[in-house]
């Protein structure tokens, strides 16, 4: 096994067990407090990642009608919206135990048997919709934590954006900006920016003469376009998240492409 997936296993292992701490100790008035996430309060973010972590797990099959709703879009929202509907009714402990057990349980099964082939087909339903194990190991911790962050946001209680699990976010989102620039933003090739998300180094990327994006090692002495931002902003920003103030991103050099690069950013549900 590569000690890149060793890693991305640990970090998510770190990254749902912070998550089950932070709802095992919310009050019972918080579990109906809105999140960023359109149609979804705190009990239904909480419920998504039990879902998921059982379909990981072993946990039975879920099944729900789900019906039309605003939030709900195409075959994955109406996928993840089942396990909401599931957990209606049951009790806040329960849902946050679920957490525990089947994430538990599949981490018993990787130290077990570890994988080895990152390109294998994942397995289930993940590996039905085209991701391989990579992806999957490597999303996991993402999308734990970024939801530990709509409970946070919700709740105020701003806090773990300093975590293994952040960083991993953070660097895997990084990762969208030369599509950002190149394909979204449509600059031209020949074009590059430069991220300062506090917290990690600088990420640089620039438009190559096919027009692709690419990331570039050693960031240009004079780039297009810098952009200067606190890590909750960029996380907002790339995942979506409500409305983030224009102010909060400082822009250098080609303003016009700074923004309209900001306003792109959003690549995660």
């Amino acid at each position: 096994m590569s000690n890149e997936l060793r890693a991305y296993i640990d970090t998510w292992w770190q990254a749902v067990g912070e998550f089950a701490d932070l709802a095992e100790s919310l009050a019972d008035a918080d579990w109906a407090r809105p999140t960023d996430l359109p149609g979804w309060d705190v009990r239904a973010v909480v419920s998504h990642v039990a879902h998921l972590e059982g379909i990981l797990g072993g946990a039975p099959r879920e099944e729900a009608e789900v019906g039309p709703a605003a939030h709900v879009r195409g075959p994955m929202g109406q996928f993840t919206e089942i396990g909401v509907l599931t957990r209606r009714h049951t009790s806040p402990g329960e849902i946050v135990e679920q957490i525990r057990h089947y994430a538990a349980a599949r981490h018993d099964a990787l130290l077990a048997d570890l994988p080895t082939d990152p390109s294998a087909p994942a397995p289930g339903v993940f590996g039905a919709i085209g991701w391989d194990v990579r992806r999957l190991l490597r999303n996991r911790p993402l999308d734990v934590w970024m939801h530990e962050q709509d409970v946070r946001r919700a709740v105020g209680r701003p806090g773990g954006l300093g975590s293994p699990a952040a960083e991993h976010s953070v660097t895997y989102l990084l990762e969208s900006l030369g599509y950002v620039l190149a394909k979204r933003v449509g600059a031209a090739p020949g074009t590059t920016v430069v991220a300062l998300v506090e917290g990690s180094p600088p990420a640089a990327y620039g438009v190559g003469a096919d027009g692709r994006g690419q990331r570039l090692d050693t960031p240009p002495a004079e780039p297009t376009t810098t952009l200067r931002m606190s890590r909750d902003t960029f996380v907002r920003l790339a995942g979506g998240r409500g409305h983030v103030d224009p102010d909060a991103v400082t822009i250098e050099g080609d303003v016009a492409l700074g923004e309209k690069i900001a306003a792109s950013l959003a690549v995660t549900p």
